[in-house]
């Protein structure tokens, strides 16, 4: 399993401090999946930069993003995963949202989007630490499951020969 996941915060890409919440991402999918290829990119609030780190990324099982979900003058994650991606994956944004908001109201306000493009799923987290701990833990039943789909091998189980 491979696992692309991409810091977007002016202030980390400029130095001013420390990315957190790629580390924390890494670290639960780590635990989880050993054997998971993970890297993390941090680049600026900038379409640019967020465009050219998923093309990147492009192929790996998972795209994971961080930041730039909110309703900032520089949010602009959610627009652009939007256009990248061939289908969109509500449910998955939904349930993110969903849950997010049993810890903090603040929730209502992310605007992250889910969706596929190839055989890549792409997920934006919102880009607090403790936002991306939680997202992390809720789809880690996805990981081994999403990119079977993908290439046509899921479900098996419930195919009738």
């Amino acid at each position: 399993m491979n696992i692309q996941i991409i810091t977007i915060s002016d202030r980390a890409f400029r130095g001013e401090y420390e990315d957190v919440s790629g580390p924390a991402a890494a670290g639960i999918f780590r635990q989880a999946y050993p054997e998971a290829e993970i890297s993390i990119t941090v680049v600026p609030d900038e379409e640019e930069y967020i465009r050219k780190a998923l093309d990147a990324a492009a192929g790996a099982d998972f795209i994971i993003t961080s930041g730039g979900t909110g309703i900032g003058p520089r949010d602009l994650t959610p627009e652009i995963t939007a256009r990248w991606c061939e289908k969109e994956l509500p449910g998955i944004a939904e349930i993110l949202r969903t849950e997010s908001y049993r810890e903090t109201p603040q929730a209502m306000l992310s605007r992250g989007r889910a969706g596929v493009k190839g055989h890549t799923v792409v997920i934006n987290f919102p880009g607090s630490e403790k936002a991306v701990r939680l997202c992390a833990r809720i789809i880690l039943p996805l990981l081994p499951h999403a990119p079977e789909m993908l290439r046509g091998e899921g479900h098996e189980e419930h195919r009738k020969e």
